[in-house]
């Protein structure tokens, strides 16, 4: 096999240093990733903006329930829904909504209660694609590109936060600074197209670029000429894993020291966990972070969701409430935003689980938002008022709410969308 140089940049360099960008292949053997393609550019609004994705179509309804709705009590068995009585009884949110209907958060998710009536949360229901498809990898590639209908996805090929910070830029006179990062080991379509940006699943073993310095070593003099797409974006992920691994304090032997949180928050070893800890070291490190994107799976709940989605919803709002105490300094100028590809079908299925549905809701965190409230316009859910007349139906585009939170850009992070504001943010 021969290998040419730019065969390296483009396989070994995206695979070892986990690049953001324009979906390309690299070197046989080496799967399919997001590789870095232009620059961060300046004109992004102050603040942070975490997205954090729950994979697979969480079950708002089993979230975020209309406990006492009788078309809601007769869809489902008590096993998935929020009950409004009794020792495991929801939450009850004050909001005005459905003035008449007594919403409820699931009885695991505790601390989010405790954000929401601290007015640091606010929740979007019956939110989400206009498209109506059941596919995951539809509904998640188009959600990340920005769009709101599969026959554009060909078209489009940069992700949405990319377009938000800017593809205008080579990054060249930033140097240390990281932009953007997704928590998954896979490239976040989201950042596609974004130069600077690095996938960071864990900081607890540093972020070295594989092989040592050595490997660093031949990687930057593969970069250091020329002036393509591929040169850069390397020399952007080489500069940002520098930064990155240069910040991590670390013990007399070299091993990165453990990492001490802020305002007694706890971080458990989960999914959410993890990735929203390593979010919180990077944006302490003062490297210009302005996104961040998590992946959280395990909500494809087709089979014996009762034990599974508390667990998932304990685990989830633990960890956001773990990082809000952490970050609080922060909370003026970070927002944390929490949506799914779609909800799932009102009714319950055989299996004592939930197929694929429609309308979901999105969560906003943070010093900037105006929470204690739920947004948006509730449809009811008598079978007149579904989706097809078996889902919730979608009366918010996701969009609108990703627009309010990324401010002045928002045309560009959503080319040809148009949406008022709900007031998500404080004014």
């Amino acid at each position: 096999m021969t290998i040419s140089r730019r065969g390296v940049m483009q396989g070994g360099l995206a695979a070892g240093l986990g690049l953001a960008g324009s979906v390309l292949t690299g070197l046989p053997g080496v799967r399919s990733l997001a590789f870095a393609a232009d620059g961060f550019s300046t004109e992004a609004p102050a603040g942070t903006l975490v997205v954090v994705f729950l994979r697979g179509g969480a079950d708002m309804l089993a979230l975020v329930a209309p406990a006492d709705d009788p078309d809601y009590r007769a869809a489902r068995t008590p096993e998935l829904r929020v009950m409004a009585e009794g020792p495991k009884a929801g939450i009850r949110l004050d909001q005005t909504l459905a003035p008449s209907l007594d919403f409820r958060l699931h009885p695991d998710a505790a601390p989010l209660a405790e954000l929401y009536a601290a007015r640091r949360l606010a929740i979007v229901h019956a939110v989400g694609l206009t498209d109506g498809t059941r596919s995951h990898f539809v509904a998640q590639d188009l959600m990340e590109r920005g769009i709101a209908r599969e026959e554009d996805l060909a078209r489009t090929g940069s992700g949405w936060v990319a377009r938000w910070l800017g593809e205008g830029g080579h990054g060249e006179g930033l140097q240390g600074r990281v932009p953007a990062i997704g928590t998954a080991a896979a490239p976040a379509a989201a950042l596609a197209g974004m130069g600077g940006a690095l996938a960071v699943p864990d900081l607890r073993g540093g972020l070295a670029p594989p092989g040592g310095p050595q490997a660093a070593a031949v990687l930057a003099a593969l970069c250091r000429q020329g002036d393509g797409a591929y040169e850069r974006a390397a020399r952007a992920a080489l500069d940002g894993l520098s930064a990155v691994d240069g910040r991590l304090p670390r013990e007399a032997g070299g091993k990165v020291a453990a990492y001490d949180a802020e305002g007694g928050a706890v971080y458990e070893e989960t999914e959410a966990g993890r990735a929203l800890q390593t979010v919180a070291r990077m944006l302490k490190m003062d490297i210009g972070l302005r996104a961040a994107c998590v992946d959280v799976g395990g909500w494809d709940t087709h089979e014996n969701q009762q034990g599974r989605f508390a667990s998932a919803a304990g685990q989830l709002s633990r960890a956001l409430a773990a990082f809000h105490a952490d970050t609080l300094r922060y909370e003026r100028d970070l927002t944390v935003v929490v949506m799914s590809e779609f909800g799932r079908r009102l009714r319950g299925n055989r299996s004592q689980g939930t197929d694929h549905g429609h309308g979901g809701a999105m969560l906003v965190l943070g010093g900037r938002v105006a929470g204690g409230r739920m947004l948006g316009r509730w449809p009811g859910l008598a079978s007149h008022q579904l989706d097809r007349g078996v889902d919730l139906a979608v009366t918010t585009d996701y969009r609108t709410v990703l627009s309010e939170l990324i401010g002045a850009p928002a045309a560009r992070g959503f080319p040809g969308f148009q949406g008022a504001p709900l007031g998500v943010l404080r004014g």
